[in-house]
């Protein structure tokens, strides 16, 4: 049997720089929104809680670099009845962001203005990306951001995150992550980041904290 594969050192001391998840780390993303505002909010619900389709699935298709009119298409073509409800969720995209999580984007400033670089890395589909930027304003003390979409590659596919590595110029392992879901944050562990799980700021900041990263308590 061949060995398994060496887990890469963490290098001691804190972490040269911060990766961040974006939608519902920095960005408050709710889907149901956009979904309501074109067909209503029961609508809405009904879809996202379908036994016979997968939003996040399909969603997750586009955030991995398909085409929204495919998606679309697909679904016309083997869910005609929730077409409608899948065409609102892009036609009012700018709905599903509600706002900034609160009190993450502090933790952006703070880290910013002791110098501390950072990065993110989302799964967001290329096309709808550009509502980001355009709305919030902290996304601009990021270095850069890898959308998923643009790449045609999502998390938690191991090779996103050697994107950021390539853009960084530091190795993984002298980086943390931080993401809202597990499995994002596991595959990131794998590859030698400093992953940490997001569930409210107040957490958050105690985790950079203990991680040595310059913030107050």
């Amino acid at each position: 049997m061949a060995p398994s594969p060496a887990r890469p050192t963490t290098p001691a001391g804190p972490p040269a720089g911060v990766v961040w998840d974006l939608g519902n780390v920095i960005v408050d993303w709710d889907a149901s929104a956009a979904i309501a505002a074109g067909v209503g909010a029961e609508e809405a619900a009904r879809f996202l809680a379908a036994d016979d389709f997968d939003f996040m699935a399909w969603n997750h298709g586009c955030d991995a670099g398909g085409s929204w009119d495919d998606a679309e298409a697909a679904v016309a073509a083997s869910h005609p009845h929730w077409a409608e409800h899948a065409r609102s969720y892009r036609r009012h995209f700018a709905a599903s962001l509600r706002g900034e999580v609160p009190g993450t984007a502090d933790l952006l400033r703070e880290l910013h203005a002791a110098g501390v670089p950072m990065w993110g890395l989302t799964n967001w589909s290329h096309e709808l990306y550009p509502h980001a930027p355009r709305l919030f304003d902290v996304l601009g003390l990021l270095e850069d951001v890898v959308v998923s979409g643009t790449e045609g590659v999502a998390k938690p596919d191991p090779r996103v995150y050697r994107v950021v590595e390539r853009r960084a110029g530091l190795p993984l392992a002298r980086l943390a992550f931080v993401d809202d879901r597990a499995d994002n944050v596991a595959a990131a562990s794998a590859l030698g980041m400093r992953g940490l799980v997001f569930t409210d700021a107040d957490a958050l900041r105690a985790d950079l904290r203990a991680l040595g990263l310059p913030l107050r308590a």
